[in-house]
């Protein structure tokens, strides 16, 4: 059963339509439930009559629409039995460029394992005619120079996007057992009498899961050969998501064993494998000096930043405009761009798939689709390490800015906690920001301007960044909700408990000491306010450079001006002391004139003093709450 909302999506019609078509009695099997009406889900949309849908049009005119392909990664069903936006010209391009081995490196959920399924079933030998997949797309229309490599090659195709385990133990038990299904795949190498007794004895260790981890390892190489000794035809081998297993070696504490098992498995079969045609690998990042493709200089990279391929991961926006016609919300079109749209991809404007498909699936319901699909480990590790620099830069992205920051395309997983500053090449390329101006350097590296891509990404950017970063996930909801009334209270005896239990929550996370410490716990945690605020940092007002402003979005809030010092094991008279001197501050230096400009003319000034977990506050005003 479903609702009439979805109905009404599914049938084009508006939903106070649905509902008229169910209280006439027009739609069998419909039933009140509550205040709603519950439509079987195979109802039909009546047709004895003319329905409004904004244009009069008759039902026996009417396309029934195909469903939406929500986590369908399969080509033959995505292009057959769900809506499917063209992506073959893919193909075209890569034949005219001819590279031996390719490497696409984008965010997940980007239809990489869609576009390389594509690639599997229009190039493999099947006893199918598979052509019928593809007549009817555009490299159909390309001609013939293109349609002779339909149906001609061996292909092997792995995918290790589901290769998430938390030892190398299962990793490589999980590898052994998509190396088996692979090679049962090719079931033809069985009894072929084109294969030595070894290599027949080979491949049934594999299929038997009796292989060791050497055998495994070369398990590429013995495959292309086997392959190409049966069709006389070097095969194309496809690896999708490569990097997904060495990214949970990274978090769970086996990476060297990872990858030196993945420098052995890629090396056979890129490095001078005279057994292949062609190769093609995706993943999020290129991890080029982790030596997995050592010596592999014909590997081609293709990331987020080049122009090549840019417009096949991903949606163009005359696609997502396409779709919304189709699915008669062309309306949704400002709100759909503001949510998922914003990334560069190359020169190429592209809106996320995912969140797109999603979107339009749940009823054009805005919501953070893709970034809940999956926790990124990563982030954790990093952000603990995180400069005071890093703060500041990543909450100036939270406000909406943008941050000129270097771009190493090569950084490899273990050099993120080595220098915490390639946290920005890491949000990059796993799509949590956008590069729309760079500019590349002389030593490979690029210089760019980055900023969130959309409101997506913005909405949840506390959760996935900033609180990683200040462990606000440790805290409470009451402790956060404590803070922020006694702040719209002016309450400032429950606001120093509120940060009190705080830091008590919080603390046992870092190394306090430092008044940069407590300033990035600080900008986390008012990060709950920026509904109602406008909350800057350590910029200039008065005669001086405050540490943190809260300026108003409506005048019927105060602006708030807060100090920050801190001192190591300070006794109470003293933390009072330096709270009062944080406070002066403010006001010999004016830091409110900004504030004031603005518009502000309740400002409360907040001289904050920290030592270890304790904290003191003092303001200009209701201090006999304080006490």
């Amino acid at each position: 059963m479903m609702d009439c909302k979805r109905k009404a999506q599914e049938w084009g019609i508006s939903v106070r339509t649905v509902n008229n078509l169910c209280k006439t009695g027009r739609i069998p099997g419909a039933i009140k439930a509550g205040r709603t009406w519950q439509i079987p889900d195979d109802a039909e949309k009546p047709t004895d009559e003319r329905i409004s849908t904004g244009n009069f049009r008759k039902n026996t005119e009417e396309k029934k629409r195909k469903p939406l392909p929500v986590g369908i990664s399969d080509y033959i069903r995505a292009q057959s039995e769900y809506y499917y936006v063209d992506k073959t010209l893919l193909i075209r391009e890569f034949l005219d460029r001819k590279a031996f081995a390719s490497l696409f490196t984008r965010p997940r959920r980007f239809g990489k394992t869609l576009n390389m399924d594509m690639l599997r079933v229009y190039f493999e030998i099947s006893e199918e005619d598979t052509s019928r997949y593809f007549t009817d797309k555009a490299i159909w229309r390309c001609g013939p120079e293109y349609r002779e490599h339909q149906g001609k090659y061996p292909v092997i195709f792995l995918t290790f996007k589901d290769v998430k385990f938390d030892s190398w133990e299962a990793t490589l038990l999980k590898i052994t057992e998509l190396l088996q299904e692979e090679f049962g795949r090719h079931s033809e190498l069985k009894n072929s009498n084109k294969l030595e007794e070894y290599e027949k004895e080979y491949y049934n260790r594999i299929l038997s899961g009796q292989a060791s981890e050497v055998e495994l390892a070369s398990s590429l190489q013995k495959l292309s050969k086997m392959l190409a000794s049966h069709y006389e035809k070097a095969p194309i081998i496809i690896i999708d998501e490569y990097d997904t297993p060495i990214q949970e070696g990274y978090s769970k504490e086996f990476y060297e064993e990872i990858i030196n098992f993945m420098r052995n498995f890629f090396s056979g079969a890129f490095k001078d494998n005279r057994n292949l045609s062609y190769g093609f690998l995706t993943g999020i990042l290129r991890i080029a000096q982790e030596s997995i493709f050592s010596g592999l200089n014909n590997l081609t990279v293709n990331s987020i930043m080049d122009d090549d391929y840019d417009a096949y991961f991903g949606f163009r926006e005359s696609e997502v405009r396409q779709m919304l016609k189709d699915y008669g919300v062309p309306d949704k079109e400002e709100e759909l761009k503001s949510w998922y749209d914003g990334y560069t991809f190359g020169s190429e404007e592209i809106y996320n798939p995912w969140s797109v498909i999603n979107y339009l699936s749940k009823g054009c319901i805005p919501q953070p689709y893709w970034v809940n699909t999956r926790k990124n480990e990563i982030l954790e590790d990093v952000l603990k390490t995180a400069t005071e620099d890093i703060t500041e830069k990543l909450y100036s992205l939270l406000q909406g800015e943008s941050v000129v920051v270097k771009i190493d395309q090569n950084v490899v997983y273990r050099s993120l906690a080595e220098d915490p500053a390639n946290i920005y090449s890491l949000l990059l390329v796993a799509g949590y920001l956008k590069a729309p101006k760079k500019s590349l350097q002389a030593d490979g590296t690029w210089l760019c301007e980055v900023s969130i891509p959309n409101r997506e990404i913005a909405a949840v950017y506390k959760n996935e960044v900033l609180s990683h970063l200040v462990q606000i996930g440790a805290m409470k909801i009451a402790t956060a909700n404590k803070i922020a009334e006694s702040l719209y209270a002016m309450d400032l005896k429950k606001l120093q408990e509120g940060i009190g239990e705080y830091m008590t929550r919080s603390i046992s996370f870092y190394d306090s000491g430092t008044e940069g410490f407590y300033h990035g716990l600080m900008l986390g945690l008012l990060a709950l306010m920026d509904n109602q605020y406008k909350i800057k940092s350590n910029r200039e007002s008065g005669s001086g450079r405050y540490d943190i402003s809260l300026i108003p979005r409506n005048n019927k809030y105060p602006g708030i001006i807060i100090e920050l010092k801190s001192g190591k094991a300070l006794m109470e008279n003293e933390l009072e002391v330096l709270s009062q001197e944080a406070l002066k501050q403010i006001d010999e230096k004016n830091y409110d004139a900004e504030m004031r400009e603005e518009g502000s003319t309740e400002v409360l000034k907040l001289g904050i003093a920290f030592s270890g977990k304790n904290v003191k506050i003092q303001t200009n005003a209701l201090s006999e709450n304080a006490e």
